[in-house]
């Protein structure tokens, strides 16, 4: 029962390294509708630097997130992807996301001001609602 616990809680610090890293929500709530060009990337996630960027799309890649693909040129293009588990990953961020709205909701009734949330949150709520039809 303790092994099982223990391989649980490594698993679980795991994914909680990759969840907890700002940006990495949104840049894979950006890579959900298809592989992207750096450039691209950095226009659609807005307020990230190109430093900061590569630095994310580096550890997502080392932790199996997404796949940096080189397209032979000339000239040379560099697309970045989500593997199955990046996919994954989306629905685990779509149900935290769905966790904090009611969160929010009992802040509201408790009688908490939305306006205390924290930003991170405020904004993977508005960058999950800009994709809902």
């Amino acid at each position: 029962m303790q092994r099982h616990c223990q391989h649980l809680c490594e698993r679980f610090q795991l994914a909680m390294e990759l969840l907890a890293r700002p940006w990495n929500g949104l840049i894979v709530a950006t890579l959900e509708e298809g592989p992207l060009r750096f450039g691209e990337l950095a226009e659609r996630v807005e307020g990230i630097g190109d430093r900061m960027l590569s630095s994310r799309l580096k550890e997502l890649e080392a932790g199996g997130v997404l796949v940096r693909e080189v397209e032979p040129g000339p000239p040379v293009r560099v697309r970045y992807r989500l593997t199955p588990a990046g996919e994954g990953f989306r629905a685990v961020l779509d149900s935290i996301s769905r966790w904090g709205e009611q969160l929010e909701q009992g802040r509201r009734s408790a009688g908490g001001a939305s306006a205390r949330a924290p930003r991170r949150a405020r904004a993977a709520a508005g960058a999950r609602a800009a994709r809902q039809p």
